[in-house]
């Protein structure tokens, strides 16, 4: 990219700097890539979600150009055993994946078991919530 300063004349006798874009192609420079992963090993294995189910509900829920389930070739949902991959190549938000995955979790009444937890960048997990039994315990004798 280049760019470019110029002077312009606003008033008679009065120059102000202006700035000037001007793009040239880069070639060989790639896209960025938006990718995200979903992990689902703890509730899958215990039988709880599916994973299947929870991979065609994004599917359709995931919106593109401000279209449900309008997918194309901007957007891959990928399910590997326990885990699912969303790839972009335009811009996708890592908290509209966590609002679509407590929306489907609100859905199928598992809202109150698991919640969504980011364990790193660039990815997700489902806990489940930790319920001291002591706590709970205690309270009922008092």
């Amino acid at each position: 990219r280049q760019t470019g300063f110029f002077f312009r004349l606003s008033e008679p006798g009065r120059r102000v700097m202006a700035l000037t874009k001007k793009s040239t192609l880069l070639k060989g420079k790639k896209k960025p890539v938006w990718q995200f992963t979903l992990n689902l090993s703890n509730p899958v294995e215990d039988g709880i979600l599916d994973s299947a189910n929870f991979e065609q509900f994004l599917r359709e829920k995931v919106k593109v150009g401000g279209k449900a389930g309008n997918l194309g070739t901007v957007v891959q949902i990928e399910r590997l055993r326990n885990k699912i991959t969303i790839t972009s190549a335009k811009q996708f938000s890592k908290r509209y994946l966590k609002y679509l995955t407590k929306k489907y979790l609100k859905k199928n009444n598992l809202r109150d078991w698991l919640r969504v937890v980011a364990s790193d960048k660039e990815s997700y997990e489902l806990r489940y919530f930790q319920i001291s039994q002591e706590e709970e315990e205690s309270e009922a004798e008092d």
